[in-house]
């Protein structure tokens, strides 16, 4: 069986400058799914022409948009950049700019041109389940969100924050607390498998 090698991590976007090249509909669908994840995102935008609806969009959310084709000048001070434009010319130019600035980069439907991919999520309160098929199948990953936004009981917040104060009164060391912690929490996945 083939494994997925990605490394899964939760950037704080809010203290990341992010850059969405295009302003069609892939870089709505895009904006969109970072928003709704990160609403606090530092994101801008560049493209000669953006939809009426990612204008609004970006409006709620204080995205910076500038009307104007992609020039590598709008990669200073950028830590991500996610390329939406369908002129592959211009997609692979951001990619290679990217890349010569070590700016980690998505160039969105094109796998070989990405250093990340922006996978299902799945959040509740304090608790985020990202979802990835290693570029393979979006729509697994998008019928894999729905089953964990089912199975995750809508009450996992409140279970997280108690969790997190009962961990505060726990007497020991690192490895007594880490243990205490398990057999208390054992339940949870236990009591899932046999309901």
């Amino acid at each position: 069986m083939e494994r997925n090698p990605l490394y899964p991590i939760f950037l704080k976007v809010s203290e990341l400058n992010v850059l969405i090249v295009g302003g069609g509909n892939v870089a709505l669908e895009k904006l969109t799914f970072l928003l709704k994840s990160s609403p606090a995102a530092k994101v801008e935008m560049v493209s000669p022409m953006f939809r009426e609806e990612t204008v609004e969009h970006a409006r709620n959310f204080n995205v910076t948009m500038h009307n104007a084709s992609y020039d590598p000048s709008f990669l200073k001070n950028k830590h991500i950049v996610i390329a939406t434009t369908d002129v592959p010319m211009v997609n692979q130019q951001v990619f290679l700019d990217c890349r010569e600035r070590s700016i980690l980069v998505n160039v969105a439907d094109n796998p070989p041109l990405c250093d990340f991919y922006m996978g299902g999520i799945v959040t509740k309160g304090n608790v985020k389940v990202a979802i990835s098929t290693n570029g393979k199948s979006p729509t697994t990953a998008k019928r894999l969100r729905q089953f964990f936004e089912d199975v995750l009981p809508d009450n996992i917040d409140d279970l997280v924050k108690n969790l997190n104060e009962y961990r505060k009164t726990i007497k020991g060391d690192f490895e007594q607390k880490v243990e205490t912690l398990n057999e208390f929490t054992k339940g949870l996945v236990n009591k899932k498998g046999n309901s």
